[in-house]
């Protein structure tokens, strides 16, 4: 592209706003972190839990990972795009007042959760937990945010898009997508809505979402930060072109596809387990692509791995990305899958990105942001360099730990003896008992990497005292795109690697979802047209290259092909589950709808945040089955709004435990498990025999339960609070005859109401009538 005569000015950036997000992060990184060390503590040593139902491990551990992700991470990538984004498009932010309320916004969404959380106000589902009015602040202040960032590029200067602007531009566009369609709800008060999906739907878009809220709110935008300050850092140019451009088109593509893989072995159908499988596998060659082209771009800077700290955070952070890209498609891996779901395996994995990856990026950048934005050298590269070496044994420590305590459990839990006829382990407490060494390891590695991060905090106050904070400037010349330079729509929807693309896509769909002849016909399309796309690429190279980069010139166009690579895996798994009735998605039983006290108690459970330990869903594997009972079906949890299948088991699965023990059982369990389960980390639930059920609201949720099509019947409200009523009479009746004494009204009895019901079905051959 040729520039016509255009003119020089100097523009003054809005780097006041980088050091908001970057202080930010820093603070609340060393909160969320400290929230991680006391919930760690507390799978140690439940007295940690202090008795207090907002300091419990249920409801804590949902502001720990909501503070890493979105006020430790978040406010982080804020920080590292606006100050790279200014600079690659030479201009400033289109708005300063966009931009603070940008800031004061998120800052008073994460203040939000951090009081609503701890008082059990929570959605119910994993890093999607904020109840619906921070949910619209959420996607407001998202906008603000998109509406600010893209506003800069029209204003720009620089008329092509650097690769990094390529990452944020994928980022912002489909963490709304994601944020909005998980976060679909019908409110029933100012404080708690049901989402739309229920079942197999809510699991199958909550891990649409969850995987790729990891992918594109911790990877992409980060992936777009190590492409603009990796080279700054090394003063190094990124190592290729070519492969950021095919890493960048392959990983958004591919990564919306294996949010399944959270679901293998489960009641989810075959065919989507199959889908994510296939393309976790896939993930391995664009990830590692990002890796390599990030590490080699240290070539001929490596002698600075003695002497800056900025460079060994880098180097590492890149190697953490490479490890747990590695790790993550091999989790994916069925046979895998069965023996580290649902065990601290997930966890190290999980640690091994947000720590590695996420924790020493930032650290890298903030460093090297210090300085630029104070106009004042780093106070001590000794205490960064400390900061280096105490966070690097912390990670490997936690994940070391987390490791060895995953796959001991997974073994014992799935081990058998007899000729595989007999539980090796069947007490679940055996397996925990055997880990708790490697879990207080954990403790000791996640004290050490949150040391480095106060290490790192008192340099950077050291650094800033007294420090005049300074505006990065820029001269430029304001280019005026020569006539052609853009692609029209034309230019976009006709060119080869649009067409041929599309071709693959269509065949490639036909192939994988349908069967005989034009199973076959779909295969043999898909091949011919990859064959005549790369000849085709060999022989026309240059008109490729010249086409992409006139699209580069072309943010609209590029912004919706974006849109679309990433939109079309979700639209493929997401679209065949919520459009086909849900009551021809139950295979051969359904569970009965609840009573109104038993819905009472799930919301109960919800709130207290028992999905962080305990599953509600029976692995098609002979040991879930030899322990916990027959296999789970979709139509067992058709009903549940929110589904609660859950990730982790702290404790045992509980999918059959309705009526395997008595009313009792469960109340001593919830006052003090250790009466019951010798050796366990169950906090007691002690304000559970305090605290009133709330039958106020149970005619509101119901219906907003039967706008959702759960059938229950058109009960009015008197109706719905004598049924409630009833049955908890009818429990706590039948807990004095059991020498408790309870109050009808407490939450502790509602519970229990929901625990019984738990794998209670009915054959698909009459209706499900709910029944006291």
């Amino acid at each position: 592209m040729t520039p016509t005569t255009g003119q020089k000015t100097t523009i003054e950036f809005n780097d006041g706003i980088v050091r908001q997000f970057m202080l930010a992060s820093l603070i609340w990184g060393i909160v969320g972190m400290l929230v991680g060390v006391l919930i760690a503590t507390q799978l140690n040593y439940w007295q940690a839990n202090f008795g207090q139902a907002w300091l419990s491990f249920g409801r804590l551990r949902p502001l720990h990972t909501n503070a890493v992700i979105f006020a430790f991470v978040g406010n982080m990538m804020f920080a590292g795009i606006y100050y790279s984004t200014q600079r690659l498009v030479k201009a400033r932010l289109a708005s300063d007042f966009l931009s603070k309320l940008h800031f004061w916004g998120w800052q008073l969404i994460i203040l939000g959760a951090a009081i609503t959380l701890p008082l059990g106000l929570t959605r119910g589902k994993e890093y999607a937990e904020l109840i619906w009015p921070i949910n619209i602040a959420v996607a407001f202040i998202w906008v603000v945010f998109a509406v600010n960032f893209f506003w800069t590029l029209a204003r720009r200067n620089e008329k092509s898009l650097y690769v990094a602007i390529w990452f944020y531009i994928a980022t912002i566009i489909t963490v709304a997508m994601l944020y909005i369609v998980n976060h679909l709800s019908i409110p029933t008060s100012l404080l708690h809505s049901y989402p739309v999906f229920g079942g197999v739907q809510d699991g199958l878009v909550q891990w649409w979402y969850g995987h790729n809220a990891v992918a594109f709110f911790l990877t992409t935008p980060i992936l777009g930060i190590m492409y603009y300050f990796l080279p700054k850092a090394a003063e190094r140019p990124v190592y290729s072109y070519r492969l950021s451009v095919i890493h960048f088109w392959s990983l958004v593509f591919l990564y919306i596809w294996a949010g399944p893989h959270h679901l293998l072995n489960t009641a989810l159908p075959n065919w989507l387990q199959l889908l994510g499988m296939t393309f976790s596998l896939m993930l391995w060659a664009p990830s590692w692509g990002g890796m390599l082209n990030g590490l080699l771009t240290l070539r001929g800077a490596w002698g600075k791995l003695r002497t800056d700290p900025v460079i060994k955070f880098f180097a590492a952070g890149v190697t953490f990305y490479g490890m747990a890209t590695f790790e993550g498609p091999l989790l994916s891996i069925k046979s895998v899958n069965a023996l580290a779901h649902y065990t601290d395996w997930i966890i190290a994995h999980v640690h091994a990105g947000a720590l590695g990856w996420n924790g020493f990026m930032a650290a890298g950048m903030f460093y090297w942001l210090v300085p630029r934005l104070w106009n004042k050298p780093l106070y001590s590269t000794a205490l960064a360099n400390l900061h280096f070496w105490v966070g690097l044994v912390g990670i490997l420590l936690y994940v070391s730990a987390m490791w060895a305590s995953g796959i001991t459990q997974g073994l014992m839990l799935n081990a058998t003896t007899e000729g595989g006829t007999i539980l090796k382990y069947p007490n679940f407490l055996e397996t925990l008992n055997a880990i708790r060494p490697l879990m207080l390891l954990r403790v000791v590695g996640g004290t050490l990497y949150l040391t480095g991060f106060i290490i790192m905090g008192y340099n950077i106050w050291r650094s800033t005292r007294g420090a005049a904070a300074v505006n990065g400037t820029m001269e430029v010349y304001v280019e005026v795109p020569a006539p052609g330079s853009r692609l029209g729509f034309r230019g976009v929807v006709g060119s080869a690697p649009v067409v041929y693309t599309t071709i693959i896509l269509f065949a490639a769909c036909i192939w994988m979802f349908s069967h005989g002849v034009l199973m076959f016909l779909g295969f043999c399309a898909a091949a011919v047209t990859t064959v005549l796309a790369i000849a085709h690429f060999e022989s026309r190279g240059k008109a490729w290259a010249d086409w992409y980069d006139k699209l580069l010139v072309s943010a609209l166009p590029f912004t919706i092909l974006t849109f679309l690579a990433v939109a079309v895996g979700g639209l493929i798994q997401i679209i065949p589950m919520i459009t086909i009735d849900r009551t021809l998605q139950t295979e051969d039983r359904v569970a009965r709808v609840y009573t109104p006290l038993e819905l009472a108690g799930r919301d109960i459970y919800v709130s207290e945040g028992c999905y962080n330990c305990h599953s509600q869903m029976i692995r098609t594997l002979v040991p879930d089955v030899m322990r916990y009972g027959d296999y789970s079906r979709l139509g067992e949890s058709i009903w549940d709004h929110p589904f609660q299948w859950g990730s982790k088991r702290t404790g045992p699965d509980l999918s059959r435990v309705g009526g395997k023990y008595n009313h009792a059982w469960h109340y001593d369990h919830l006052q003090n498990p250790r009466n019951i389960s010798t050796g366990s980390n169950m906090p007691s639930y002690t304000w559970l025999m305090e605290k009133d059920t709330d039958y106020v609201s149970l005619s509101s949720k119901i219906r907003v339960q039967r706008m959702l099509g759960v059938p229950f019947p058109a009960w009015s409200p008197a109706m719905i609070d004598s049924l409630a009523k009833e049955q908890a009479k009818a429990i706590a009746k039948e807990l004095r005859a059991e020498g408790r004494y309870v109050d009808p009204d407490k939450e502790v009895v509602a519970l229990i109401a929901y625990l019984q019901s738990l794998g209670k079905t009915w054959e698909p051959t009459g209706a499900p009538a709910a029944k006291p």
